[in-house]
């Protein structure tokens, strides 16, 4: 198994809630970290029809079967288990008794708030960032866009090229009709590969419906099907306005760039290199591995960015406490001055002493003024240790 840095913030969740929920997306080694770090634990898996049905019919029964808690595995698929729980932890004292996983966001956290608020903590587990791979693994820039970095391309040595369009499939076929009834699927089809199309660039709801051909309402509700499926995530401009006129509107991305590749039709290497979208797809895998890296400390906010309506933009903003860090990002291999003028413009405007600069180059450097290069291979570095 290879170690998960949300390992940390998952042990230090049960030793402080009664029960704990891990989500993410499907395949995101959220059953096998649970059943590592609390490998003493039975596992039950609800997918199971017999253990499901088991579950559904005779929640007592079923409860009896594990005093001391369980790891239960997708249980967004029993939703009749809620109260069950809730009435074992009230009775209990004991800490990290129950973990629950679940790939759909949405269906857990509505059970969850109606009937075990206050009672459970939350992990979001995503899928691998480059911390937890091995070099080898990592390869160059254009091969990482590409697999992507989901789990099963790696433990299970499928390729990326066959395993992406199974994914995509599988989520419209099964998962969204679960969560959402949706009857023209070939549409909705339509209107995720649109949502690629448009990865790393600011949202325009309307524009996005009218492309889809549906109204806004059904749009907005895809868009947030997408987000609480953790295939996308919306990254939103500071409040702060600096007595500039500042844009309003938020930024897509993919949790993942191989999906984004996959979607737009992207299988190789040359195919990548000379897309329209390469910026964009850069872009989405630099911002995607820095907030999933918030997420395996258990930080849930604290991303931004900033863009004003003369054109000025900075890619991206980590908030720490009062702070915030300037991240400009770049596909190019060659470090110019260009690359460095919107963080220079920042500075000047926020009154900020340092920023970063993440290229697609290997070499990190410390320029004079506070302005640190930074390669792709190491852009989690850049984030504060007080995150």
């Amino acid at each position: 198994m290879i170690k998960r840095d949300a390992e940390k913030e998952l042990r230090n969740l049960a030793r402080q809630f009664k029960a704990v929920a891990i989500t993410g997306p499907r395949q995101s080694g959220k059953t096998t970290l649970a059943r590592y770090v609390f490998g003493r634990k039975p596992y039950v898996n609800l997918e199971n029809p017999d253990s499901r049905n088991y579950a559904i019919e005779d929640p007592r029964g079923f409860f009896n079967e594990y005093p001391d808690g369980a790891v239960l595995d997708e249980v967004q698929r029993t939703p009749e288990l809620f109260s069950y729980i809730q009435q074992i932890l009230d009775e209990s004292t004991t800490k990290g008794r129950f973990i629950l996983t679940g790939s759909n966001n949405l269906m857990v956290q509505e059970n969850i708030s109606q009937t075990l608020a206050g009672r459970i903590a939350y992990l979001n587990l995503l899928p691998f960032v480059m911390s937890e791979l091995r070099p080898e693994d990592i390869g160059d820039l254009n091969t990482r866009l590409l697999t992507g970095c989901f789990p099963p391309v790696y433990d299970q040595k499928i390729d990326y090229d066959r395993w992406y369009p199974n994914y995509i499939r599988t989520y419209i076929e099964r998962d969204v009709r679960m969560i959402r009834n949706i009857t023209n699927l070939d549409l909705f089809g339509k209107f995720l590969r649109l949502c690629a199309g448009r990865t790393g660039q600011l949202l325009n709801m309307n524009s996005l419906a009218v492309e889809t051909g549906v109204d806004n309402k059904t749009a907005a509700s895809w868009l947030g099907l997408l987000e609480n499926s953790f295939i996308i995530f919306r990254l939103f401009p500071h409040h702060r306005n600096f007595n500039k006129r500042i844009v309003k509107m938020p930024k897509l991305y993919f949790f993942d760039s191989g999906l984004v590749c996959s979607l737009l039709g992207i299988r190789q290497e040359e195919q990548l290199k000379f897309h329209p979208l390469y910026g964009n797809i850069f872009e989405t895998f630099i911002v995607s591995e820095i907030r999933k890296h918030f997420y395996n400390r258990g930080v849930q906010s604290g991303l931004w960015f900033w863009r004003d309506n003369t054109g000025h933009e900075i890619d991206l903003l980590i908030e720490s406490g009062t702070r915030l860090l300037p991240v400009e990002i770049k596909s190019g291999q060659t470090v110019t001055q260009d690359f460095i003028k919107p963080v220079e413009y920042w500075k000047k405007l926020s009154g900020v002493k340092e920023g970063i600069v993440i290229y697609a180059g290997a070499a990190s450097q410390k320029r004079t003024g506070g302005i640190g290069i930074s390669s792709w291979y190491d852009a989690h570095k850049i984030i504060p240790d007080s995150i």
